[in-house]
């Protein structure tokens, strides 16, 4: 039943229906702000109202006492909209024949006036589609919901419009079908006849209520269009898969967030310190809670609501469905939604922080477990042991990543460690040596080395010191393959086999052109095929070599070093590797130098 509104017109009473009153209010607006800016055009006002009132005299004279929204529809056709009463149509076209400033200021002024007009007309047209009626899912016309048939009757358009619209959202990221299940849960149905009447925007009458019972009753079944059953169809098998989907996520969902919210009020409840799997400190929450308590109690409670809200939910509408209780108000949807949404967005900040706290907790442990320090330099475990193992000192150790490293060994095998510094800007300063007991003699120390750039050298102290730069060749290449390719091709040629030549040619054949193409087909022959591509790509890998080393004390110390103030040669390689270091005695010292 719609509220009834007195109103003074002209000082005369009239008794109007509230949507009647909201459309008149509306349309009298309309015309003063149309008239405002004239001359004289409060007092055109005054004579359309005083019309208006004659307009509703004569209603009352026929026996109606309660002016409905048909009413004021009617009358305001009869006057005439603002746009038609100032002429604003033929203004256009004389301003168009008329010549305009040099400034333009006609033009921009006629532009204004025609925007708000647009404007106005758009707003007028939509009031007038929506005058008196409410927002329900349409029970008559109804594919899955009703929602979008519900919207139609609503703006008084074709439902088939909105059916086009959703489905352009559904390939937006989903968001058609989120909207649609959100207005599916929110808006009521239009279930009795009242609900109907109010969906079109027609009077609440004995004669309209006794109209729709008629209507439904003899409505006649209506075959399916073409459109209708595909689009039936289409919104069924998204339905159907978006339910399925969304059934197991729920499930998944709510068993997390039950073992979360047991797991965490459990750890509130615990000790600080205690040993038991769900405590705070095995989850690494000691410091959070520490300083911080607020985002566990917040993250708790946030989880509880997500948890509850959708339980409560479903079994209301079990219930509701079995006639137990009645269902849910729009209102109570609205707060349960809104209620779930804001845990849902309490949680994630929540979940962050807890996040990052957890990550400092077990990289701290991390960093305890695997990092330690040799002779006073702070590095992995991996880089210490081999160090401590190989008899290495570090003499100096700054800015480098890590001080060993394995992957690229020349002869293919990924476990073998070594040597290696690296520093993306260039400013490693790295040096190890280690000292070897010897008797005075003439000694070659050699190694195989590699690096980015220039500057990381090998160098030897015997009676002096002697210094070598380890050639730039990068990661691929190297002297140390060319030496391999060479010697296989002298052995191929001091064979005087010729089965053994063929054997050794097809060697080379298959270590220098199949092992290119095994890098495209890395399965072909399988791992060991690939340790050989390795050995044939040569990693960058060359011999280096220092001569003549005189020592007549007992013992030489050798290493690699990139200190620009002990070789003398400034750095300007990213990283370098160092290995296999041999040293070897070559002869006696000279008669003079005993």
């Amino acid at each position: 039943m719609k509220k009834n509104i007195t109103i003074n017109l002209c000082g005369r009473l009239y008794q109007i229906d509230e949507d009647a009153y909201e459309l008149l209010h509306q349309y009298v607006e309309s015309l003063r702000q149309s008239f405002g800016h004239e001359e004289g055009g409060e007092e055109i006002v005054n004579d359309i109202e005083s019309r208006i009132a004659e307009l509703f005299d004569e209603l009352k004279q026929q026996g109606i006492e309660a002016i409905t929204i048909d009413h004021v529809k009617s009358i305001i056709t009869r006057i005439g909209r603002p746009e038609e009463l100032t002429g604003e149509g033929v203004k256009d076209e004389d301003d168009h024949s008329a010549p305009h400033d040099d400034k333009g200021q006609g033009g921009n002024t006629d532009w204004q006036e025609s925007v708000r007009s647009a404007a106005q007309d758009i707003f007028n047209n939509v009031r007038a589609r929506t005058a008196g009626k409410k927002l329900y899912r349409n029970s008559n016309d109804k594919m899955v919901a009703g929602v979008l048939s519900g919207i139609a009757a609503y703006t008084n358009t074709d439902p088939v419009i909105w059916r086009l619209l959703f489905v352009a959202l559904v390939f937006c990221y989903g968001i058609g079908i989120i909207a649609y299940i959100v207005l599916a849960l929110v808006l009521p149905e239009a279930k009795s006849p009242e609900q109907l009447l109010q969906m079109k925007g027609r009077d609440v009458t004995p004669q309209n209520l006794a109209d729709v019972v008629v209507e439904k009753e003899q409505q006649p079944v209506r075959r399916p269009t073409l459109i209708r059953m595909f689009f039936s169809m289409l919104l069924k098998i998204f339905l159907v898969f978006f339910v399925a989907i969304a059934l197991m996520v729920c499930v998944l969902l709510c068993l997390g967030f039950l073992f979360a919210l047991v797991v965490m009020v459990s750890a509130l409840v615990l000790p600080v310190s205690s040993s038991m799997p769900f405590s705070l400190e095995a989850m690494g929450m000691v410091e959070l809670y520490q300083t911080k308590p607020i985002v566990l109690v917040i993250f708790a409670i946030s989880l509880m609501v997500l948890l509850l809200i959708p339980i409560y939910a479903i079994i209301h509408m079990a219930l509701s469905v079995a006639g137990k209780v009645q269902p849910m108000g729009a209102l109570q949807r609205i707060v349960c939604i809104v209620l779930w949404v804001v845990a849902l967005c309490a949680i994630v900040p929540c979940s962050i922080t807890m996040s990052d706290y957890n990550q400092k907790h077990y990289s701290r442990q991390y960093h305890d477990r695997t990092v330690r320090y040799y002779q006073g330099t702070e590095m992995d475990n991996e880089d210490a042991d081999f160090l401590r193992q190989g008899g290495w000192n570090l003499v100096k150790g700054e800015n480098c990543a890590h001080y060993t490293y394995s992957g690229q060994y020349y002869n293919g095998d990924e476990s073998v460690r070594y040597l290696d510094a690296w520093n993306e800007n260039c400013q490693e300063i790295y040096q190890v040596e280690r000292k070897e007991a010897v008797e005075p003699g003439v000694y070659r120390l050699e190694c195989i080395a590699r690096a980015e750039g220039p500057g990381p050298c090998i160098y030897a102290i015997g009676d002096t010191k002697q210094v070598a730069s380890i050639p730039v060749y990068g990661d691929s290449g190297g002297e140390l393959i060319v030496q391999i390719r060479e010697q296989m091709a002298d052995s191929l040629s001091a064979n005087p086999d010729k089965q053994a030549k063929k054997r050794t040619s097809m060697v080379m054949k298959m270590m220098g052109m199949m092992i290119e193409y095994n890098e495209d087909h890395p399965d072909v022959d399988g791992h060991d095929r690939l340790q050989d591509r390795r050995v044939m790509k040569g990693y960058g890998w060359s011999v280096v070599s220092i001569d003549n080393i005189e020592v007549t004390g007992d013992s030489i110390a050798y290493g690699v070093s990139t200190d620009e103030t002990f070789t003398g040669k400034p750095c300007r390689a990213q990283w370098f590797s160092a290995t296999d270091f041999v040293l070897t005695r070559t002869g006696d010292l000279r008669k003079s130098t005993k």
